[in-house]
């Protein structure tokens, strides 16, 4: 069944697009809810009458799905009221309702929280990375510092143990170019020797 969608419906279009969906969907919930609308020859009419403004709608939209892009992309929000457990371990998780709040507070941008994208549930203190839908295919991404400085033990023991290896290995490398300057040296004798 054909209808004309009234505001975006995620993943399908936005305001003024004629998409096919099944007529169940499209009776029992987009046209209850006031998503669409049947796609007659009367709608369609009105739709070309209407199209002038809808696209500038649709522009405005873009340019403040933009801008609240700019704010957001690769900022840092802390979520520090949750209670950790060992080694790092939340007790619950962290929703994209919380996600929102905390954007809110300290970004000052109001955020829908089905607008903000986990992947999976987030149960595990210290930074993660969520994108936010903003727009039809306009994502911010967004860093999220789950749990205090202090809730991070495994945080101090991975950077110690980060520094250990990269001290190793500058070890294994200095021994390595000391093993190739010697080769080096050697065939330079041996052709010396040769050349005698």
């Amino acid at each position: 069944m054909n209808v004309i969608l009234l505001t975006e419906l995620r993943g399908k279009g936005g305001e003024g697009d004629v998409i096919d969906v099944a007529q169940g969907y499209a009776e029992n919930y987009l046209f209850r809810k006031g998503i669409a609308e049947p796609a007659t020859k009367g709608n369609m009419k009105q739709l070309e009458e209407r199209r002038h403004n809808i696209q500038k709608r649709e522009i405005r939209r873009v340019e403040d799905a933009e801008a609240v892009r700019d704010i957001l992309e690769g900022k840092l929000v802390s979520i520090e009221d949750v209670r950790v457990g060992e080694e790092g371990q939340l007790y619950g998780s962290v929703t994209s309702t919380m996600i929102a709040d905390a954007i809110a507070s300290q970004l000052k941008v109001t955020i829908d929280r089905r607008r903000v994208e986990l992947k999976a549930p987030i149960k595990q203190a210290g930074l993660h990375v969520v994108d936010v839908n903003l727009y039809r295919d306009i994502t911010a991404s967004l860093n999220v510092q789950v749990g205090k400085p202090e809730d991070l033990p495994a945080a101090d023991e991975a950077a110690e143990a980060d520094e250990a290896l990269a001290t190793e290995a500058d070890v294994e490398g200095v021994v390595l170019a000391k093993d190739a300057h010697d080769l080096e040296v050697a065939e330079e004798e041996a052709a010396e020797a040769a050349e005698a």
